[in-house]
């Protein structure tokens, strides 16, 4: 009676722990609300990775990817280093270093570039020489902030670009500075240029494939050093705009920009006499009336560009 009472509660154990024992292995199903609970954090996950990839590419986008370039620069107390490693003159302020970049001219020379703005329509600003890419900056940056692309170049043998033993060949860091913009996504350009800045803007203008939508020349010389600008004004037919100051230069730079006038093959353009007595960008920096013809040149490049 005692034996088969054991078996009994022995039997009746074993089947207790059998039941417990299949109860934990089971899995819980999974219930509709946490599938859709997951479907949507997985949702969520790749909605916010490609906004963060849109908006890096966005951000990218604005900015020059030309890799920087260790180089000796002409002026290396001027020349400082932006956060993503290329050279710029320390003449620019500290929010735009960040659109610096670094050009390589056809013949090897290495050119610290600023490019401001965004856009199709691009705007190149060349600048005299024994100056800086600071000349230029505040028509540059006006110019950027009203819708256009525009590239402020520093020559060969100036500022934070390369220093070399002979500074010939101007003309081709003006080349260099018109392909940068088109690779940008200009599909048409305004030139501008101060001095021998000018010379080299009109000659490399013709030279590479964007249309030209308009010309602006201070006190810029018909050659200077290995170039001749009238062969290369004589093609361009849009609207032009060129200044002079009498007695800048003994007089001599009056004779030439009308030279550059007289060829110009454009059917509209104008002559102004600027009575300030400066050379180039020194025109509207340090003249009497400086403000006005400042705004003049920036409302030129605007009317021809809309």
């Amino acid at each position: 009676m005692n034996i088969s009472l054991n078996k009994t509660k022995m039997l009746l154990a074993l089947l207790i722990l059998l039941v417990i024992i299949t109860g934990c292995t089971t899995k819980n199903p999974v219930s509709s609300n946490e599938n859709q609970s997951i479907s949507n954090q997985n949702q969520s996950t790749a909605s916010k990775t490609e906004t963060i990839n849109e908006t890096s590419l966005e951000e990218v986008t604005n900015i020059p990817l030309n890799p920087p370039v260790e180089y000796d620069p002409a002026w290396p107390d001027r020349a400082v280093k932006s956060f993503r490693g290329h050279l710029v003159n320390s003449c620019a302020p500290d929010e735009l270093r960040d659109q610096a970049t670094t050009l390589t001219t056809s013949d090897g020379v290495y050119l610290s570039a600023l490019v401001l703005g965004s856009g199709n329509k691009g705007v190149l600003l060349a600048h005299e020489q024994g100056y800086s890419i600071c000349s230029f900056l505040d028509i540059g940056t006006e110019l950027a902030d009203n819708g256009y692309l525009v590239i402020i170049p520093e020559y060969r043998n100036h500022g934070a670009s390369q220093k070399i033993q002979v500074n010939e060949h101007i003309e081709l860091d003006a080349d260099a500075a018109l392909n940068e913009l088109k690779r940008m996504g200009a599909k048409k350009v305004f030139l501008a240029g101060a001095s021998c800045g000018g010379t080299t803007a009109i000659v490399a203008g013709v030279r590479q494939e964007l249309p030209i939508e308009g010309l602006i020349i201070l006190s810029s010389p018909a050659q200077c050093s290995n170039l001749d600008a009238i062969p290369s004004v004589k093609e361009i037919k849009a609207p032009s705009l060129f200044v002079f100051s009498p007695g800048d230069y003994g007089g001599s730079i009056e004779k030439h920009v009308r030279q550059l006038y007289q060829e110009s093959g454009a059917t509209d353009k104008e002559l102004i006499v600027d009575e300030s007595g400066y050379h180039g960008t020194d025109m509207y920096h340090m003249g009497q009336d400086g403000d006005v013809l400042k705004s003049r040149l920036i409302d030129f490049v605007k009317e021809e560009f809309k």
